[in-house]
């Protein structure tokens, strides 16, 4: 299960009237001392209200390798192999730091993608040493959420240094924007590596086809490699970045019981109490792989939309929260 990326100021503020207007535990800053034991001994460590979020590194690899990953039509690919070089100098560039901060200043800071795609070409000094693409016009698409929107900015913005004409147009989903990335209408897209590799590998080896994906990104990449060549694409490097699901405590819970990994988390914590999603106590990568892959605890679990979930966890109503590691929200300064 991975959440689709949605996430805006305009959810947030309706999470925080929503939230705000609830008595929860913990709110106002507050801590409440664990008060029972779980089965294994471990005290319950009850939830602890904050502002920040900060997220639980998965030690162990629960969740699948999302890397972003350039993804671009083979054709296009053959004829001006600087698309290729230009977008992997972005994947060089491009940590899940970095990219919650660009998340951040378009869904929070309300930053138009393109203005924030231009202060990040800059700053990263990702401008072409020539302009070999002069006469070529490209066109890059984007999926219909803003990290996506974002990025398309960005992959246009420095083969625009390089002289290419470009074009970025938002498409939709991936069943709409791969058939014209395959046939040529689109040049390339911002992409993921495990949700790609899946995703094509269903395509041509049958809904019921074994995940190819794993937390190994470079496994993950090798997989999909030749399934995307099989679809008439080229992939490039995969970045540091990351958005995928993760789960997130407070600082001050972090702090109080010295946690930094879910492994610290279900060495330290029982009778946790887990806020996600209304399918994830029953999905692989969500309570369930916390229980199986970690053998975390839970006491209860609290279901909620899935832009509800961080404020959950601020406010005191659960311990620990699915969210995206790449959310906004998680910026230092934020």
């Amino acid at each position: 299960m991975r959440a689709s990326r949605s996430t805006t100021l305009t959810l947030i503020a309706i999470a925080t009237l929503a939230l705000g207007a609830c008595g929860a535990p913990g709110s106002g800053g507050g801590e409440a001392e664990p008060t029972s034991s779980s089965s294994s001994g471990l005290a319950a460590c009850d939830p602890i209200a904050g502002d920040k979020l900060v997220v639980l590194e998965d030690d162990k690899g629960l969740q699948n390798a999302d890397n972003i990953i350039p993804a671009v039509n083979k054709a296009a690919a053959a004829a001006h192999p600087s698309i290729v070089e230009l977008l992997d100098t972005v994947s060089a560039a491009l940590d899940t730091d970095k990219l919650i901060a660009l998340n951040k200043a378009v869904d929070i800071d309300r930053k138009t993608s393109s203005e924030v795609a231009t202060t990040f070409v800059e700053d990263e000094k990702l401008a072409a040493t020539d302009t070999s693409g002069s006469g070529t016009s490209l066109v890059i698409g984007a999926a219909n959420f803003s990290e996506s929107a974002t990025l398309a900015e960005i992959y246009a913005a420095v083969l625009r240094t390089a002289g290419y004409t470009v074009e970025v147009r938002t498409i939709g989903n991936r069943e709409t924007y791969l058939p014209p990335l395959a046939d040529g209408t689109l040049t390339a897209v911002p992409e993921y590596a495990a949700t790609l590799a899946d995703f094509l590998n269903a395509q041509q080896n049958g809904a019921d086809a074994k995940s190819v994906a794993s937390a190994d990104v470079d496994a993950t990449v090798a997989a999909l490699t030749p399934l995307a060549d099989a679809a008439g694409l080229v992939v490039g490097k995969p970045s540091a970045a990351q958005d995928q699901n993760a789960f997130a405590v407070t600082s001050e819970f972090a702090a109080k019981h010295d946690v930094k990994t879910l492994s610290d988390l279900a060495a330290t914590c029982g009778g946790l109490v887990l806020a996600g999603p209304a399918e994830c106590p029953e999905r692989p990568f969500c309570q369930l792989g916390l229980e199986d892959t970690y053998g975390l605890e839970f006491a209860d679990f609290k279901s909620y939309d899935f832009g509800l979930i961080g404020q959950a966890v601020r406010k005191g109503e659960a311990a620990i929260g699915l969210v995206l590691s790449s959310d906004g929200s998680l910026a230092a300064d934020s």
